[in-house]
């Protein structure tokens, strides 16, 4: 009889359960949903600090940081997975979340992706994916031009897509090929 219960022996098949298969229906993740309510909100000018940004710092676990003149985009992505209850990478630097949880062969809606930056085998940018055609992916994330916004960047410059290894694959869906408003040519400094 079922009781909802799981006994031993299903404790042990599910721990031995190939979950990259999982996948759920193709809505908005959390975190995305706790990022959009961030946009527009810029990096505080000259020597003020936006408390918004500086607390990006302390959800991803970096207290110690009181400026938002440091660089933050990888602040951003782990403050906000932090804030949704997941896992960041643990680092600033940006290309962290190249090895961080599961990578995906194909962008998807609030995938975290990293891109490089010029020739440097380290310096790079991250964000949380909101569109993607042939040419270009759309990032929404922080420290775009030292504010939280959308910016398009060439596929060739991406070098991985990762998602949270604690929620399900999202379901193979497609994204918007276009977003109203995305800058191009923006400094993710």
């Amino acid at each position: 009889m079922a009781d909802g219960i799981a006994g031993l022996k299903t404790q042990v098949a599910l721990q031995k359960a190939d979950i990259s298969e999982w996948r759920e229906a193709s809505e908005q993740p959390g975190w995305l949903v706790l990022v959009e309510g961030e946009l527009g909100v810029r990096g505080g000018a000259g020597a003020a600090n936006n408390p918004r940004v500086v607390k990006l710092f302390a959800d991803a676990g970096f207290s110690c940081i009181k400026q938002d003149s440091v660089a933050w985009c990888a602040a951003a992505v782990g403050g906000m997975l932090k804030q949704a209850g997941h896992k960041p990478s643990g680092s600033l630097a940006a290309r962290s979340y190249e090895g961080w949880s599961v990578g995906l062969k194909e962008p998807a809606l609030g995938a975290v992706a990293t891109k490089k930056r010029g020739n440097s085998s380290w310096l790079g940018h991250v964000g949380f994916i909101v569109g993607a055609n042939s040419r270009q992916i759309f990032l929404l994330d922080g420290n775009q031009g030292d504010a939280w916004s959308v910016a398009a960047f060439p596929r060739k410059e991406l070098t991985a897509f990762r998602w949270p290894t604690d929620v399900p694959l999202p379901a193979p869906h497609t994204l918007p090929q276009t977003i109203a408003g995305a800058r191009s040519g923006v400094s993710e400094a």
